[in-house]
Order: C-alpha cells, then sequence, then structure tokens
C-alpha cells in the first residue's frame, strides 16, 4: 500500500509538472498572439508605438480592461508605468511584481 501510494504521489507530481509547463507554453503563446494582434491593429491604425494607456478618470477601474475593482477583483499595480490593473490585464514577472501587458509587450519586444 505504502509503495502504491509513493507511485501515485510521483505520477501525481509528473503530471503537475507537465500541467505546469503546458501552462507556461500556453501563456508564451497567448502573449505571442497578442504581440501579433496589437502589431496588425497598430498597423491599421497607423499607429507606431504603442503608449500606455491613461489612468482612467475613475480610480476603482482597470486601466486596459475598464472592468471595476471588486472585493474578489485584486488591483495591481504595474511596475513599469504604475497604471492599476485587474489580474486577467496583468503578468507575472518572476519575483520582480507584476506588470501591465502592454509593458511587458513592450519589454520583450525591445529584448528580442
Amino acid at each position: 500500500a505504502q509503495r502504491e501510494a509513493l507511485e501515485r504521489e510521483a505520477t501525481r507530481g509528473a503530471e503537475q509538472a507537465r500541467q505546469q509547463e503546458l501552462i507556461r507554453d500556453m501563456k508564451g503563446r497567448l502573449l505571442e498572439l497578442l504581440r501579433e494582434k496589437d502589431a496588425l491593429w497598430q498597423k491599421t491604425e497607423g499607429i507606431n508605438t504603442p503608449m500606455p494607456s491613461p489612468a482612467p478618470h475613475k480610480a476603482g477601474l482597470c486601466t486596459r480592461c475598464l472592468k471595476d475593482f471588486r472585493l474578489l477583483s485584486r488591483r495591481y499595480s504595474c511596475r513599469l508605468c504604475q497604471g492599476k490593473v485587474c489580474h486577467t490585464c496583468s503578468v507575472d514577472v518572476d519575483k520582480q511584481g507584476r506588470c501591465c501587458l502592454l509593458c511587458y509587450q513592450q519589454g520583450h519586444s525591445q529584448a528580442t
């Protein structure tokens, strides 16, 4: 029984590692698609460089999607532009904190 429990734990650990890798790959692909979408949008609008959107007049809204911050929707401060964004519109950058998708995309497009 103990051996079976250890085998199940090892299988569960391998499955979790595989799922985490899949999540990382999906987030990377999502960011690629967002960059492509932004590039196409900028091309159609004739915009050269994206600028971070200014904070909305109402401080209780996400600067990207204008979602209202409530009890269950946490507000994050972008470490680059200091804009207030929701979890969906932000990216966790290792232990450096979170930044908005626009700043993250700009940083990665300049790095590549």
